[in-house]
Formats: C-alpha cells, sequence, structure tokens
C-alpha cells in the first residue's frame, strides 16, 4: 500500500470476553483493504475488552466501507470512535489534577489531612490573605466560558468548548506555570454567569473569561471587573487586542509608518475589534474609527472615544492602517486599497483578503491572522499579574505586554513564536512592573 497520501486513523473498539472476537475484528479490516498497525489494549472490564487498532486506509471511500463492515460485525462487537490524530492528543483530556508531594506514610498523612491541616485553616482563617501562601489560590485562574462563541464555530455550548479550554490550561501551565481551571457555564444568562463566577472566586486569583459571546460578553466584564478585587480579563478582547497592537507595531516599523500618528480602522465591531480600538487608543493612537453594521457596536466605539465611518470603503480610504476581523473572506476588495496602507486582515482559516492580493495591489505590509496568536498575550498577563498580586487588569498593563511582544519580534516577522519562553517571562515581567507601579492607585495589593 503506497502511505505517500494515505489516511491513518486509530479505532476504538469494544468486543466480549470470549476467543475469537478480536480475529474477528481483525479479519474483516483485513478484508476491507486496512492495514492494521498497533492494537493497544485500554480497559478490560468484567465480560469486555477496548481496544485502540489503528488502521491505514488508502481514501474516506474505504474507511467508510470497512466502518460499515465493522458495525454489522453484531455479536457485541460495538465501534465506538474513529479517531486522527488531532482527536487521539485529545483522548482522556488534555489536563490533570496532580499532587505537588508524596503521601507514603501516616506521618506524612497528618501533616497534609487531617490532624494538621487544621492549623493551617485557622491560620487562614485569621489572615485572609495567608490563603495564597498556603493553598493553589495565589497561583489558579478560572478559565470560564458558556460556549457561546468557541473559536470560529459560533455557539456550540459549554462541553464542546472544553476542548479549548483544556488547550488554555495545558498552556497556562507550560507558558507561565500557573494552574488554570476550566468552568463551564450551562448559562448564557449575564446575571447568572456574573452570579456564578462570583461566588465561586474565592478560589481563584483571577478569572480568565473565554469564547464568550457580544454583546453579552461586554457586560459581562465589565460587571466582574467592578465587582471582584482580582484580576478579570476576557480573552477574546484584550488578548487579541494586545496581540494585534504587537503586530500592528512591528508592522509599522517595517512600513516605515508612524503608529500613533496614523489613521487606524477596524474593520468589524464585535468583542475583538472593539477592543483593538480601545488597545490603539491606551497605546496613544490619535485617530481611530470603525465600521461595522451594528449600530449597537457602533455606538459602544464612539462611547469609547473612537469615530464611526458609514462604509468599509470610506475607512479603507481614509485610513494608514486597516484591521480587519470580520469573519467575512474576501471582504476586502483589491480596488479599496491605497497606495502604502499596513493591511492586517486577521480573520482564520480566510482573511478578509489575502496578503499577496493587498501587496499586489499597492499596500506596503499586508498579513493575515495565522500568525497573530491569544497564546502570545495571556499567559505573561496572567504571570505578571498573579505576581504583583494585582487586583485588576489594566490598559496600561496590556499595552505593556504588546510593547513587549513587539520589541521580541525579530525583523521580518509580524510576532515571535508563540512557544518562546523568554517572550512569555518578559512579558511577565513588564506587566509585573506596571502594576507594581499603579500600587499607589490601589490596582496592587
Amino acid at each position: 500500500m503506497n502511505s505517500k497520501n494515505n489516511l491513518i486513523r486509530t479505532l476504538r473498539i469494544e468486543t466480549p470476553s470470549f476467543p475469537g472476537n478480536l480475529g474477528k475484528v481483525t479479519t474483516v479490516i483485513g478484508m476491507a483493504g486496512g492495514d492494521i498497525g498497533d492494537i493497544e489494549t485500554v480497559q478490560v472490564g468484567p465480560n469486555y475488552t477496548m481496544r485502540n487498532i489503528t488502521v491505514q486506509v488508502e481514501n474516506e471511500n474505504q474507511l467508510s466501507d470497512l466502518l460499515e463492515v465493522i458495525r454489522k460485525l453484531g455479536g457485541g462487537i460495538r465501534l465506538h470512535t474513529v479517531s486522527d490524530e488531532v482527536l487521539r492528543a485529545h483522548e482522556g483530556g488534555k489536563i490533570q489534577i496532580k499532587r505537588k508531594m508524596e503521601i507514603t506514610s501516616l506521618a506524612d498523612l497528618r501533616r497534609v489531612y487531617t490532624p494538621g491541616v487544621a492549623s493551617v485553616c485557622q491560620a487562614i482563617k485569621e489572615e485572609p490573605e495567608k490563603a495564597r501562601i498556603y493553598t493553589s489560590i495565589g497561583n489558579t485562574v478560572a478559565i470560564v466560558t458558556d460556549g457561546s462563541a468557541i473559536l470560529g464555530l459560533g455557539d456550540i455550548g459549554p462541553v464542546a468548548g472544553m476542548p479549548v479550554m483544556e488547550g488554555k490550561a495545558a498552556l497556562f501551565d507550560q507558558l507561565a506555570g500557573i494552574n488554570g481551571i476550566p468552568i463551564l457555564l450551562n448559562t448564557k444568562d449575564p446575571d447568572e454567569i456574573v452570579r456564578t463566577v462570583k461566588s465561586i472566586s474565592p478560589g481563584f486569583s483571577g478569572i480568565l473569561l473565554e469564547d464568550i459571546g457580544s454583546p453579552h460578553c461586554f457586560e459581562v466584564e465589565e460587571r466582574l471587573k467592578k465587582d471582584l478585587d482580582i484580576p478579570v480579563m476576557h480573552d477574546d478582547q484584550h488578548g487579541t487586542a494586545v496581540v494585534t497592537l504587537a503586530a500592528a507595531i512591528s508592522a509599522c516599523k517595517s512600513a516605515g509608518v508612524d503608529l500613533k500618528e496614523a489613521q487606524v480602522g477596524q474593520i468589524g465591531l464585535g468583542a475583538a475589534g472593539l477592543a483593538i480600538c480601545r488597545m490603539f487608543m491606551a497605546y496613544g493612537v490619535k485617530h481611530v474609527m470603525g465600521a461595522d453594521k451594528s449600530v449597537e457596536a457602533k455606538a459602544r466605539l464612539e462611547t469609547y472615544g473612537g469615530q464611526v465611518v458609514d462604509s468599509i470603503e470610506e475607512l479603507m480610504e481614509r485610513c494608514d492602517i486597516v484591521i480587519a476581523t470580520t469573519g467575512v473572506p474576501g471582504l476586502i476588495q483589491e480596488k479599496w486599497v491605497k497606495q502604502g496602507q499596513v493591511i492586517l486582515a486577521l480573520s482564520n482559516p480566510k482573511p478578509e483578503i489575502e496578503p499577496e492580493a493587498a501587496l499586489r495591489a499597492g499596500a506596503a505590509y499586508a498579513a493575515d491572522g495565522r500568525s497573530v496568536n491569544n497564546v502570545l498575550g495571556f499567559p505573561g498577563i496572567f504571570r505578571g499579574a498573579l505576581n504583583a498580586q494585582s487586583r485588576q487588569i489594566t490598559h496600561e498593563m496590556l499595552v505593556a505586554a504588546a510593547k513587549t511582544i513587539a520589541a521580541n519580534t525579530q525583523p521580518g516577522d509580524l510576532v515571535p513564536h508563540p512557544l518562546d519562553q523568554e517572550v512569555h517571562n518578559r512579558v511577565a515581567e513588564e506587566v509585573s512592573k506596571v502594576s507594581y507601579l499603579s500600587a499607589k492607585l490601589g490596582v496592587a495589593r
């Protein structure tokens, strides 16, 4: 079998614990043209065995036929899942909670649990701030979603969004040494979300709101920031905005454009678009304008101090730098591109205009969203906030993160490699510094 373009899938198959059942499965796989690789026993029950069987086939049609003959075997043989390499990587989830010390003796047990733990509880009761020292609270962030705006998938619900939350938690751990705990909320009611997050907040030193849709994401974040004395950040807004600002700083440097003096236009005023406008204004850009179909979104931009334009064509005509986050492929026409513009069309997987087309039409610099990844922002931002025991995440802290990311970008690149540990360390340091400097204003403890 020529393996160059073949499909490799892992089948999770349950067989009754009787001799010959595994043979039946492997026989029909072979007769259907499947090439069997690994066979792994994953669970042995009282009267069944669960195995992962890796199979290579030539194409989707052959795979479909093979699965059909397995399903028809009967006799208690069941096909549970069909996984590719991405799905396999998620089996069993990507995170776990583990102890930090060995508990191998009664003396260990008495120290970490009863009776020794009572004295620790009493110490925290007398001085609640000691919970940051004697528990994991000081290094733990809740990753909260209602599943209403998952990646590019939309409103698919909190459980279907769990793989994203686990991914955030895994990145928190690897890049910032933070415990990220996914919290799935089975409601989109802002009152209920706020009430629930406030109720669980004592167990955390930060709240990362994730994939919560617009417009209720604005209300949820604003209310939680007002009511809680721990940092709250909606990553779809501010994480995206931080990395976008960093990318714009790098792009303007390459194109020889003065960002702070430029006319900046934002196409799409959803959660990310509005946050990008606010981030650019916080950085010091004097002229920020936006276009969107939503009257409410345009009114919100004006509330923040931005300018509304009537059409994309007008925005393209007036702006030196254009950023688009609409999710609409091909929205920007080549004929609208102005000579010397910087264009960041950030929608994935298809941008509003392909970089090659924008450059062909006269743009000085053009890029899509493949390299503008939120992971460059949130781990270091929260690490810095937790280190400083900050009560909130301010725009000054976010701008410091963006400037640090830009300063660590190699010439010719838009942003650094997202897994560059040194970049995350430096972001944390700068965010922490800004928080410490703000301590007199009550931002940090």
